[in-house]
């Protein structure tokens, strides 16, 4: 059983100041992770944790996740002025895109960022967006192709993914990168996503630090920093055991110790770029339910929709859902969760096993701070919704407003639309 980290008191305050839906974030619970992850990779004296600004672009947020050392990793121009905005700068902003425009990359190095390249080819191209002269920090992302496989059965297919280079294209771009002033190179390579498991990382960087002792041999490069990237995942189903960064971190320092230690390499800092294990398990949908539904299936339609929370949508994913003030009831009723798109994969939940839910009810769809807000959009005119942080002290603080009609209209050509309309 999962439980949810806000209470039936606790939203009927909240809702006072802000209507649902809104998304809902425990301060302690991020602040209590980020410190686990700090402690767990402590062995290693460079280590970093570049947070994922796509799982979770709120500035309060990733403000938080930086006063326990944490960078950023980006992935477009949008994400890069946000973390500058915020005082970050140089090797703490990590910038990994694909099919990069020109002037990403030209503002990438102006900040100073370390600049992750996906493919050989974007060799030339990032040179010319630098002014000319390639930065003397570089990454490279390695895609081994085929796929990748656990003792609990295979975990994806990197082959099919559009990331990364392969194994020769990687040694060939260290040396063209050298011959154009690079001095000091990483490794970067995501195989697999939301792994639930303790296997991942340690597997990944093993086979990162026999790459990485391979391409010094062959290449001379000076290889500074191994980064893990993300894909280490969170418990979504009640039925799932939590990943264990501590088992997690001390399979990466064993990994490290018996590749790269004996290999002289024992100053390679690690870095990762988690953001779902950071962020995901403390954020919360909170919703009503304001209609129901009895044709061929029992519906419960909720205030919040896919606009909020897309993952069910296109991915079928599991949330699970809990009925605020009805946890200790029994789950006797089936139910599809709806919202209010005109489309019909509009669905938290589907044949879902729930307590009987009254108009009125308080839902809270778990496990929506990674990849929840941030995927929002805005189809049939829906709004985004607002985004609450929730206290160490218990109190709730407006970390981003809903969005309003006049947000809608903001971009459109004409001036006074808004004022016509409304």
């Amino acid at each position: 059983m999962k439980k949810a980290f806000v209470t039936k008191a606790q939203v009927e305050e909240i809702v006072k100041s802000f209507p649902t839906p809104f998304h809902l974030y425990d301060e302690k619970g991020i602040r209590e992770n980020a410190e686990a992850v700090k402690k767990a990779f402590s062995w290693n004296k460079g280590f970093r944790e570049y947070f994922a600004v796509k799982a979770n672009p709120n500035p309060v947020l990733m403000g938080i996740l930086r006063e326990y050392g944490c960078g950023t990793d980006c992935s477009s121009k949008t994400e890069l002025m946000l973390s500058a905005a915020m005082g970050l700068s140089g090797e703490e902003i990590m910038f990994s895109s694909n099919d990069t425009p020109f002037e990403e990359y030209t503002y990438a190095n102006e900040l100073g960022a370390i600049i992750n390249l996906d493919d050989i080819t974007h060799i030339d191209f990032c040179e010319k967006a630098c002014g000319g002269k390639l930065p003397e920090t570089m990454s490279c992302r390695f895609n081994p192709g085929g796929v990748f496989q656990m003792s609990n059965g295979i975990m994806d297919n990197p082959g099919d993914a559009k990331y990364g280079m392969t194994r020769d294209q990687l040694a060939d771009a260290f040396r063209i990168m050298q011959e154009k002033g690079v001095k000091h190179f990483g490794i970067h390579a995501f195989l697999a996503s939301n792994t639930v498991t303790n296997e991942y990382y340690p597997k990944l960087a093993r086979q990162l630090f026999e790459l990485a002792v391979e391409l010094k041999k062959e290449t001379g490069a000076d290889i500074r920093f191994i980064n893990l990237s993300g894909g280490v995942g969170i418990a979504y189903r009640p039925d799932q055991t939590a990943n264990d960064i501590v088992a997690i971190g001390e399979g990466v320092h064993k990994a490290y110790d018996e590749v790269l230690g004996k290999a002289g390499m024992g100053d390679v800092a690690i870095y990762t770029e988690m953001g779902r294990f950071m962020m995901g398990p403390y954020g919360a949908l909170v919703t009503k339910a304001i209609h129901e539904k009895h044709t061929y299936k029992e519906y419960i339609g909720v205030d919040a929709c896919a606009v909020d929370l897309m993952r069910p949508a296109i991915y079928g994913a599991y949330h699970h859902i809990t009925v605020l003030g009805k946890e200790d009831q029994p789950e006797d009723h089936t139910y599809d969760v709806t919202g209010s798109l005109c489309e019909n994969n509009d669905k938290f939940a589907i044949d879902r096993k729930l307590p009987k839910i009254d108009m009125g009810d308080y839902l809270v769809i778990h496990d929506t701070g990674a990849h929840g807000y941030s995927m929002g959009y805005n189809y049939n005119g829906k709004l985004k919704s607002a985004e609450v942080l929730l206290q160490k002290d218990g109190s709730a603080k407006l970390i981003r407003r809903a969005e309003t009609p006049q947000d809608y209209f903001a971009t459109l050509d004409v001036t006074d639309i808004y004022g016509r309309l409304k």
